[in-house]
Parts: structure tokens; sequence; C-alpha cells
């Protein structure tokens, strides 16, 4: 895959999810180039886009609402963690799973 490649799905993957900008910026860009440089896994990626939303999603209500997200940047410390701490294999399709049913039933997801 080329830079331009990797560059273009990391943007699509991170503005598809909730709560996140419907455009990338140029940081975002130079984010997603800095991750093609240091040869991070477009799965590895996925995942950590997948789990850092999730983990948004499933807050307690109690607390205060978060904002929006603005930068691809607010991954990366759960990009770093699955690099410590891969997750077992299958479980990106479970963390799909997961955000699509959060997405079409936002007051029923549980955990």
């Amino acid at each position: 895959m080329s830079e331009a490649e990797f560059v273009a799905a990391v943007l699509t993957l991170y503005t598809d999810l909730p709560d996140t900008p419907l455009r990338p910026t140029a940081t975002d860009q130079t984010t997603a180039r800095r991750l093609f440089a240091e040869s991070v896994s477009l799965p590895l990626i996925e995942s950590a886009l997948l789990l850092g939303s999730l983990r948004r999603l499933h807050r307690d209500p109690a607390l205060p609402p978060l904002s929006k997200v603005r930068s691809l940047a607010y991954f990366r410390p759960v990009i770093e963690e699955l690099q410590l701490q891969p997750l077992p294999d299958g479980y990106l399709e479970y963390l799909r799973l997961k955000l699509r049913r959060a997405a079409s039933c936002p007051e029923k997801f549980v955990s």
C-alpha cells in the first residue's frame, strides 16, 4: 500500500467515527503520514480508533459529556497501548460490531 493510500484509509476510518470532524485537517494528514512512516499497521490503527470511540461512548452517563474529538492525535495513546499489548485475534471484528450496534441504538448501548 502506498503512503497516499494508507493516509486516505486512515483518514476515512477517522472521519467515519462518531464525534469526529467530517473533514480531516492538515494536522490529521501529518499524523497519518507519521503512522505510515512508523510502519503502524492499518488493522492496529482501526482497532485503536474503534476502541477509543467505544470507550468514549460507554462512559458513565452521569459524567459530563465529552467534547467532540478534534484531532486524529487524540487516538495516539490508544495506538501506543495496542502496540504494547495487542488485541487477541478476531477482536477487530468484535469492535466493528460493537460500534455498529452503538451507532444504530445509542440509547441501548451496553457492554
